[in-house]
């Protein structure tokens, strides 16, 4: 290595000492994550046929959830685990005054108006429910004893079952999701795994006829067959796979594509932003998205790898793991390989509440990382 190429090495050395020591900020994750984010802007820019004033509220709202993710970032896990018994109890507040005095829209009840801001405390408990589980866990040994996977059990079907009667079933899921995930880290045994897959497989009969509404048992067996009803119900998957292969292998370029344009696609820039991607920078830009999402959940899986203590371990895997579902779900329903459940595409969708709640959880993360010399 030649001398004039030692001060660029220090003075990178130096700018991510900083970022850890001061701003405890991880720099791969940041930049991972930034880098989606303001892809997400552009495409955006394009799904709301650049229309400015859109893209600018998506902008303020990435930068209140940078704002999030740079105050979580400086708390502490050992804070978080104290804080954990108070946030998830604020959480389930929330959800039993959305029942009582939410806001309507489309049918399901979900949003709270706090002066001008709606907010949605479905979103917060996908950081609460596994902050509480893992302080439950992690206070004893693991793997954890039956009575305390018993118990996990049931503060996860607390929060989830709230959100379930909104209706809300896609972030019902989810909200388990992160729970369960929880306990899978924990070391639970095979035995509770295969015991819960046949109670699934056993309640889903009940879960058909008497848990699920109309339009979810639509939703379901349009997946199964979307061209029993192309002009009804299989219309958004229909025209969501249109855009897909149109897209081809390099896409029709950025602002140029005619099924967003034409609003052939419904929901283009919440649920369905991901059929923009594939029309207008086809399989190798969803590729590169796809790529750039992997190395956020493998940035988070070894920080929570290299974690000293039960409790950010368990919550840096977690949320990593909740992250990476979210992607997963929401790449195979717009591409018909699973059913339409309302998620959006992590911060690439518009949309406030889903986005803040996300760099909140990677702050969380990144501070299990730079704080660990904080631990005894």
């Amino acid at each position: 290595m030649s001398k004039s190429a030692l001060p660029n090495a220090q003075g990178v050395g130096v700018r991510l000492s900083f970022l850890q020591s001061r701003l405890h900020l991880d720099g791969l994750l940041l930049t991972a994550l930034l880098a989606v984010a303001a892809f997400g802007v552009a495409v955006l820019y394009s799904a709301f046929g650049q229309d400015w004033g859109q893209t600018q509220q998506q902008i303020i709202r990435a930068s209140v959830g940078f704002a999030a993710l740079l105050v979580c970032a400086q708390i502490p896990p050992r804070t978080l685990q104290r804080w954990s018994l108070w946030i998830f109890s604020l959480g389930i507040a929330l959800l039993l005054l959305v029942m009582a005095k939410g806001i309507v829209n489309q049918g399901a009840q979900r949003w709270i108006e706090l002066g001008p801001v709606h907010f949605q405390p479905s979103e917060l408990m996908k950081l609460a429910l596994p902050l509480m589980v893992a302080r439950l866990l992690s206070e004893h040994d693991v793997p954890p004893r039956p009575s305390r996977v018993l118990l996990a059990l049931a503060l996860i079907a607390a929060p989830t079952l709230l959100i379930a009667l909104q209706p809300d079933l896609g972030t019902a899921v989810l909200v388990a999701a992160s729970g369960l995930f929880v306990l899978f880290l924990a070391g639970i045994g095979r035995g509770w795994i295969l015991g819960g897959l046949t109670a699934l497989g056993a309640g889903a009969p009940l879960l058909w006829f008497f848990a699920m509404h109309d339009y979810q048992r639509e939703r379901v067996m349009t997946f199964l067959n979307p061209e029993s009803d192309p002009l009804g119900a299989g219309y958004h998957i229909i025209q969501s796979q249109i855009a897909i292969g149109s897209g081809g292998l390099f896409g029709k370029g950025w602002l140029n594509g005619t099924q967003a344009h034409l609003e052939f696609i419904p929901e283009r820039h919440t649920d369905f932003v991901l059929a923009v991607v594939a029309e207008e920078f086809g399989l190798v830009g969803v590729a590169q998205l796809l790529t750039v999402y992997l190395i956020i959940v493998g940035r988070g899986l070894y920080i929570a790898g290299s974690a000293q203590e039960n409790f950010p371990r368990l919550v840096a895997g977690a949320l990593t793991l909740t992250f990476f579902t979210y992607v997963l779900v929401n790449a195979g329903m717009v591409s018909g390989l699973l059913p339409v459940v309302g998620l959006p595409l992590p911060l690439v969708s518009f949309g406030g509440s889903s986005l803040v709640t996300i760099m909140a959880a990677f702050g969380m993360i990144m501070a299990a990382h730079t704080h660990r010399r904080l631990w005894p």
